[in-house]
């Protein structure tokens, strides 16, 4: 009955009301935060297309938000196409961009094609950065323009400080749609063709024999994926005011891969969990410290570790396997202890005074938990079951 009753209650729904909320109740800093988080929800949940529910793992998936962002800017800025026929029509440029790309790359697999897209990827960003006619080259393209929003005026002039009324108002067009984007990619994966998709990502050579073109719904969905992230790269070019070759770039594809893995390959939802983890841990660690980068990679790497499903599969095998919730624990404990064991030897050895001490007691620490990673987690597990029980009784 629980399952059940959590099953039909609409927590997309839910969730994206109280993510609504969020001009009413926080800073300009607040809501550009959450305009980044719902936009790379949508380009994370593009990637799954491919991963999830394909079996396909890109490694330049970037190209296409770069492609639907200088073709949305461009239209904008330079021609004066209104926004959303120009936001379409950028989705429309990197589906095209895709569809071209990918019927190239489809006919390798694995690694190969993984290196295939990367390369496509950086032709992009080799055009992005030498046309300077048309892109504005290295400098980018500025004169993205903010799109006319004066028709939410009512619903925020009242409420929202002057200087976030801008960006209050473009959050909410980008909430609408990129869940507007999301809730079609859901349709997409519970459809018959998304069934298909999961069989050629199960097994693609017994599908072959059952007389489903695997390469045509294979260039099919790399092509739906990437018009999705040309929608996504659309906002995110309004968002900055500008389109800069660095949207195309190699790294803007792994940060987009580490979100869809941070979340969960294997959950629709889980890429916009990862989206939202990366980006809140990103804000905070980044105003705390100019290590961010050790402290961001040890953080994720206890997370990955601890969490190998990712945090959504995480989340699904906790709640709906009881057996397997000593493991899941023993695991986060163990992980947790190595990750601020690595913290304590990086803080030592980067602070503005080296100290050996901590280095030595952060290397030590991680020597002892790797010696007896094996004993440590079963006590664990132990400790968990035994407390479960006497909860139980």
């Amino acid at each position: 009955m629980k399952s059940v009753l959590s099953d039909r209650i609409p927590w997309a729904l839910i969730l994206g009301a109280l993510a609504a909320t969020t001009p009413f109740w926080g800073s300009r800093y607040q809501i550009d935060l959450a305009t980044y988080i719902v936009i790379f929800a949508a380009f994370a949940t593009s990637l799954n297309l491919l991963i999830g529910s394909t079996g396909l793992v890109a490694f330049g998936h970037a190209a296409y938000f770069g492609v639907g962002a200088y073709v949305c800017g461009i239209f904008m800025g330079d021609l004066g196409i209104p926004f959303i026929l120009a936001w379409i029509l950028g989705g429309i440029g990197a589906a095209a961009v895709a569809a071209f790309f990918g019927y190239f790359c489809v006919r390798l697999t694995q690694t190969y094609f993984s290196m295939l897209t990367l390369a496509c990827a950086q032709i992009v960003w080799a055009v992005a950065f030498k046309w300077n006619e048309v892109t504005g080259g290295e400098q980018g393209y500025p004169r993205v323009p903010m799109p006319e929003m004066g028709f939410l005026d009512p619903l925020f002039a009242s409420f929202v400080h002057p200087r976030a009324l801008t960006a209050a108002k473009f959050f909410f067009v980008a909430l609408v749609l990129s869940g507007l984007c999301i809730w079609l990619m859901q349709r997409i994966t519970q459809s018959s063709f998304g069934r298909i998709l999961n069989a050629i990502r199960d097994n693609p050579e017994r599908t072959q024999f059952i007389g489903i073109n695997v390469r045509r719904y294979q260039l099919i969905a790399f092509t739906i994926a990437g018009l999705f992230a040309g929608l996504a790269g659309g906002l995110f070019g309004i968002y900055k005011r500008g389109v800069y070759p660095d949207y195309a770039y190699w790294s803007k594809s792994a940060e987009v891969l580490i979100m869809t893995i941070l979340g969960g390959i294997h959950s629709f939802w889980g890429p916009t969990v990862g989206s939202a983890v990366l980006i809140l841990l990103n804000g905070v660690i980044v105003s705390y410290t100019e290590f961010w980068p050790f402290i961001l990679g040890i953080i994720l790497l206890v997370i990955l570790f601890a969490f190998p499903d990712g945090l959504m599969g995480t989340i699904q095998a906790f709640v709906s396997r009881p057996s397997e919730r000593p493991e899941i624990v023993a695991k986060l404990i163990w992980w947790s202890a190595a990750g601020y064991a690595a913290l304590i030897a990086v803080i030592g050895w980067a602070g503005a005074a080296r100290n050996p001490v901590m280095i030595g007691a952060g290397v030590v620490a991680l020597a002892v938990l790797g010696v007896l990673q094996g004993h440590i987690m079963r006590l664990l597990e132990r400790a968990f079951a035994f407390l479960k029980g006497r909860a139980n009784a």
